[in-house]
């Protein structure tokens, strides 16, 4: 088959056979049949590959799996029940207590607080940099037990684009990987891991789906990273894992040790599966990717603009517009466009931001973001509202910012919505 990214969307993961559904089936099972006890001992040992409970593995989210990764361009990937278990599980794979590991300030609220308070109290210590710091000053963050560097291609909701070959270098240079989620931009946009990255995330709750229908994620391994190089490091991959009679994952499975050990280990003793129909969601998502993501960021370019012009709109960040912070980057890392999300502040207080979104007809004020409808939300009032402005404020979110979510609609019907409820202003 061809392996142009559209094509990969419509056709990847899934090749029928002879007489086999054209469509990918629902594997609707909790467990699998074999003919005897030896082969069912087998693949409990990891010695053979195969399916025996779906916590673990499951055909239909396999090929979906195998979609993503190829779309991505990586060794192995791992579909989780949301976005959140995604990020949890990258990061848990490589850490333990009294690890440490680092992070941008600017990252999805839900995010900053998994980090920042629940892992936390498993023992792993998070240091949040601001990435406008210069190399010296984030680079005396790094500590002898730092296990990986985190970032967002596209921040949640602030917008900022991501250096990645910066961070990549300086990862490697402390002997760790860089993880990077990848969700606003998708792979049809950006791949991460052609800059540097060593491991991606995806909330596929968002452009993936596109439709609202299911919540999930994925992580995608590069593969590229030399965890034997940093064995002490990483034992957890490169020493005996007792649960498996002493299996070694980077001697048994070599580039797909780090989403081996996280499908074998992890998701075996946490669970965090989706369900079959809902990768069976995902895909129909999938299939149309490439087709959404052009329309949104045809339409956001135009509604940055647009917002840009009016004279009750204090600031607009948005990176496809000449003179944003982050136009450069965004042409080296997202030439094609980046999403279809745009971070903006009417003039006046935070209460009349409220009062805008409240004046807007069909576009809708839900948590929800990336998919085909048009939607707005208050970060500062919704999602982050467990932060301080002063929080707010080091992360880029300012008190006052509108993250709106440009859908495909037909783009002339959003700007006239958007205009008529700053005119009741």
């Amino acid at each position: 088959m061809g392996k142009n990214i559209e094509t990969i969307c419509v056709q990847g993961g899934w090749q029928p056979k002879k007489g086999e559904p054209r469509q990918l089936p629902i594997y609707q099972s909790t467990t699998f049949k074999y003919d005897t006890s030896e082969q069912m001992a087998r693949l409990f040992d990891l010695e053979d590959a195969g399916y025996f409970y779906t916590r673990l593995a499951n055909p239909t989210n396999d090929a979906v799996a195998a979609k993503i990764n190829e779309l991505e361009g990586g060794v192995g990937a791992m579909l989780t029940s949301s976005g959140q278990a995604a990020n949890f599980y990258a990061v848990f794979n490589i850490c333990q207590a009294g690890d440490h590991f680092i992070t941008t300030n600017n990252i999805y609220g839900g995010t900053f607080n998994l980090f920042g308070v629940t892992m936390e109290k498993l023992g792993i210590e998070c240091t949040f940099i601001d990435p406008d710091w210069d190399d010296e000053k984030i680079e005396a963050c790094f500590k002898s037990n730092t296990k990986c560097f985190f970032g967002e291609t596209i921040s949640n909701p602030g917008g900022a684009v991501f250096d990645i070959e910066r961070f990549a270098k300086m990862a490697h240079k402390h002997g760790v990987p860089l993880i990077i989620d990848n969700t606003f931009a998708t792979p049809i946009n950006c791949r991460p891991i052609e800059w540097g990255c060593d491991i991606v995330t995806h909330s596929t709750t968002k452009y993936m789906d596109g439709h609202a229908t299911q919540v999930g994620g994925v992580i995608i391994d590069s593969g590229n990273f030399d965890w034997d190089a940093h064995a002490d490091k990483f034992p957890g991959l490169t020493t005996p894992d007792e649960s498996y009679h002493g299996l070694i994952y980077t001697k048994a499975f070599g580039r797909q040790a780090y989403i081996t050990k996280a499908l074998t280990q992890l998701m075996r003793d946490l669970g965090s599966i989706p369900g079959p129909q809902n990768s069976f969601l995902l895909n129909l998502g999938l299939e149309t990717l490439h087709l959404r993501m052009a329309r949104h960021c045809e339409n956001a370019q135009k509604v940055a603009e647009w917002l840009q012009k009016n004279e009750k709109v204090a600031w607009v960040n948005f990176s496809g517009l000449k003179g944003d912070k982050y136009y450069d980057l965004a042409q080296k890392y997202l030439p094609n466009g980046g999403c279809g999300v745009i971070a903006f502040g009417v003039k006046g207080t935070r209460e009349d931001a409220i009062r805008f979104m409240d004046n807007l007809e069909f576009i809708s004020i839900v948590t929800h973001v990336a998919d085909a409808r048009t939607c707005v939300l208050h970060p500062a009032s919704h999602t982050h509202r467990q932060l301080t402005d002063e929080q707010l404020m080091e992360g880029g979110i300012r008190p006052d910012l509108i993250r709106l979510s440009v859908g495909i609609e037909n783009v002339n019907d959003i700007i006239a919505d958007l205009e008529q409820a700053m005119a009741k202003m």
